[in-house]
């Protein structure tokens, strides 16, 4: 008996997903276990196996499609047998288990017209002619009548050209064909605007000398969810940052001395300066609370418990999983759960539900091993700040007695939102993460 193979929902927040790649073909025999194909969300990959022995009998959607969750991609059963009652929305047999029809024959075919050119490739120099009546129209239908051949008398442009044209030029919106004769601009071949109309942001320069030196590509599905993140986060938050130094010395012996333990076998992880700054934040965060909290409006969430996120940098992008529970975690389970979120982001397994800005209740954002001396992360709301800890910096510091030396110095950037938090409690908790880092003991 037939059965059909559905695409998985991993976390209740995913509503689509796309394909990546078909490992079988129809036709195929597919094993219990055998990779069917992979797919991809927002925010990680993945790959489905197949769950019974059969024939792939149908393919209902291709590569790079986005598909709904929960609904049939494809068949396997018996070779012979019907699919007709799986595909999705009761779609006529268009799949890909269907013989494609054959062409007609090359005697039959009706040979094609051969059209005029109607599109010029450069820009004419000197007076455009044409008619009154072609640019009334021209300009109705958003066509760049500059770009148009003309076939009447003397080259002039008639209404039948622009006509023409409009089946090969894209059309502009009535901005747009100000800005683009004003500045000699024209249309890229992606278009924004309604009905497949170029606007005023699709123009762009074209140089004749140099041509087309750019190449215009789509926004993965990773880029576009950050893009709208960051772009909600800032619209919606009175965001600002204070900037911090704390001494890193004891911090750097502390990771000296769990490298020797390492070496000699006494500890099982590498403990890293981040995952010691983290130990730091953690126990700043248990002396104060309201930064441990969600700004939802009116109200606001505060957790008792530390739910740590942590922006990672992968090939896809940037992503933010969270520890749960990380006050309960000894600094070598801390580490070990850091190392393995951070892992399984890179490798495009991490959990969905992790990636949701729901789950931490704060974020470390390091940029120390880039030599980052300051920055200014951006919240991943609803949680109420982001700490960016930056590169470590010899900087002169009074020793005492009046001795100075240069010492050094970690920068720190406590981004926080001010309709949660008062400059003040802000600032008092960015100096208790540099007490912490001045002062940690394990």
């Amino acid at each position: 008996m037939a059965i059909p193979v559905i695409m998985p929902r991993q976390g209740q927040s995913v509503e689509t997903c796309i394909i990546g790649e078909w490992y079988k073909q129809v036709g195929d025999q597919v094993k219990t276990g055998d990779i069917l194909f992979s797919y991809e969300t927002d925010k990680a990959s993945f790959e489905e196996e197949a769950k019974e022995d059969g024939e792939l009998l149908a393919i209902f959607y291709e590569e790079g499609d986005e598909v709904p969750v929960l609904i049939n991609v494809a068949v396997l059963g018996k070779s012979g047998e019907s699919v007709e009652e799986f595909r999705p929305d009761g779609d006529s047999a268009e799949g890909s288990s269907v013989e494609p029809k054959e062409a007609p024959a090359a005697s039959d075919a009706t040979p094609a017209k051969e059209e005029k050119a109607v599109v010029l490739d450069e820009k004419p120099e000197g007076k455009i002619r044409i008619s009154p009546r072609a640019k009334v129209m021209a300009e109705k239908m958003g066509v760049p009548y500059e770009k148009v051949k003309g076939s009447g008398p003397h080259g002039r442009i008639i209404a039948q050209d622009v006509e023409a044209a409009s089946q090969s030029i894209p059309k502009l919106t009535p901005l747009a064909q100000e800005k683009a004769q004003a500045e000699s601009l024209e249309p890229a071949k992606e278009t924004t605007g309604l009905g497949g109309r170029a606007s005023a942001a699709d123009l762009i320069s074209y140089n004749p000398v140099y041509g087309d030196d750019f190449e215009v590509k789509k926004l993965t599905n990773i880029r576009k969810l950050i893009a709208k993140s960051m772009h909600q986060s800032l619209q919606n938050s009175a965001q600002l940052t204070h900037h911090m130094s704390a001494d890193a010395r004891q911090i750097m012996a502390l990771r000296k001395s769990f490298k020797k333990k390492l070496e000699a076998g006494e500890v099982s992880q590498n403990i890293t300066i981040n995952d010691l700054v983290c130990l730091a934040v953690i126990r700043a965060l248990k002396k104060y609370p309201q930064a441990n909290t969600h700004f939802i409006g009116d109200s606001m969430r505060w957790f008792k418990k530390v739910h740590l996120g942590l922006a990672v940098d992968t090939e896809r992008g940037l992503m933010v999983p969270a520890v749960k529970n990380a006050d309960d975690l000894s600094i070598e389970g801390l580490s070990s759960q850091l190392s393995t979120v951070a892992g399984n982001c890179r490798k495009g397994n991490i959990d969905p539900e992790l990636l949701k800005p729901e789950a931490a209740s704060f974020t470390v954002s390091n940029l120390g091993n880039y030599g980052v001396e300051m920055f200014t992360p951006v919240i991943n709301l609803p949680q109420t700040a982001i700490l960016g800890v930056c590169t470590i910096v010899p900087r002169p510091k009074d020793l005492g007695d009046g001795v100075y030396g240069f010492v050094p110095m970690m920068g720190l950037s406590l981004t926080y939102d001010h309709q949660a938090l008062d400059g003040g409690e802000a600032t008092l908790f960015l100096r208790e993460i540099k007490t912490q880092i001045e002062n940690l003991t394990i």
